[in-house]
């Protein structure tokens, strides 16, 4: 058994998937990064900013210190990612180069380009791990049967991985596409808002599936410009994740999507939430330029969400010039 892992964000996911490791693990270190937050945990054994009514586990333990994770085996990095560069700088000098580190982040930094991984590489090695699956946040916290997908250059990280994560309920299978698994995360979640933008503007049912099946064959298209593998588009982290997301009441993307087809603007700065298909569309539309893909689902997006086109006119430009 891993004796010590470490979890940096202590928001719905991040407590989620340290409920699950600690069933696993002698000791869940969980890094806060505000100080009520954390004796909330360690005096009350809630994480009352997310889940007031979910006790955890007794071997979770909150720290707003990160050197105390200096000695974690493998450390999950459950952040967004415009908190990633800035996290990986403070750990430099805080973990050792054998530490294992997960990303679960869902983004790519932009103007860089450069995925999650690319950063961890930049700071630390290749020999990260990452996680990305149709996997809301609520349903692991509740120990509902869940399934994800894991990358890494190394074999044996993700077989370390792999074993802290899997419980009765949560499953966990292994894949070699570090590239296509990232770009997956983060495509799902551009084909989210295209179609929250078509459900929130009211368009039939026929169109907004017809504009989800062309979603995930450009999803497949992109992952191979970008180095993945087209197979990667078929696991959990590709097709079940685009579903999940593009469907789903409880995606934050989809819902995204919602309300700018209603010409409706949610101000994230003053609500907090992160939508990082959002941050994302900008680098995803550079990633399409760079290797000469004309992506519909892509260009309808970021007409609506960059551009600011009214939604009716970028969506009969985008049914006028798609290419089925």
């Amino acid at each position: 058994m891993t004796s010590k892992v470490g979890v940096i964000g202590a928001g719905s996911l991040g407590t989620a998937i340290s409920q699950t490791i600690s069933e696993n693990v002698n000791q869940l270190l969980l890094h806060v990064r505000k100080q009520d937050l954390c004796d909330d945990i360690n005096n009350t054994g809630y994480n009352t900013h997310y889940y007031p009514n979910q006790k955890l586990n007794e071997n979770i333990k909150a720290t707003t210190n990160l050197n105390d994770l200096s000695d974690c085996e493998i450390i999950f990095l459950a952040i967004p990612s415009s908190a990633f560069r800035d996290t990986l700088k403070n750990l430099k000098d805080v973990i050792d180069e054998d530490t294992i580190l997960v990303t679960t982040a869902k983004g790519i930094e932009y103007p860089s380009l450069k995925t999650m991984g690319d950063l961890i590489s930049e700071y630390f090695n290749e020999n990260y791990v990452v996680l990305s699956g149709p996997n809301f946040a609520s349903e692991i916290m509740l120990n509902q049967p869940t399934v994800t997908n894991i990358a890494s250059r190394k074999a044996e990280n993700s077989q370390k991985v792999k074993e802290v994560l899997t419980t009765k309920y949560f499953k966990v299978k292994i894949i070699n596409d570090i590239r296509g698994i990232e770009l997956c995360g983060v495509l799902k979640n551009i084909n989210a808002i295209a179609n929250g933008i078509c459900e929130g503007m009211n368009i039939n049912e026929n169109a907004r599936y017809g504009i989800l099946t062309k979603s995930f064959k450009d999803t497949i298209k992109i992952i191979e410009a970008f180095g993945g593998v087209s197979d990667t588009a078929h696991e959990y982290c590709g097709f079940g994740d685009l579903i999940l997301t593009s469907t789903s009441s409880e995606s934050r993307n989809h819902t995204l999507g919602i309300l700018y087809g209603q010409r409706l603007i949610i101000d994230e700065a003053a609500s907090g939430i992160v939508f990082e298909g959002k941050n994302s569309i900008r680098a995803v539309k550079d990633i399409c330029s760079n290797n000469h893909i004309d992506s519909d689902i892509v260009n309808f997006v970021y007409d609506v969400i960059i551009e600011r086109m009214t939604p009716i006119k970028a969506f009969n430009t985008l049914w006028e010039n798609i290419k089925w």
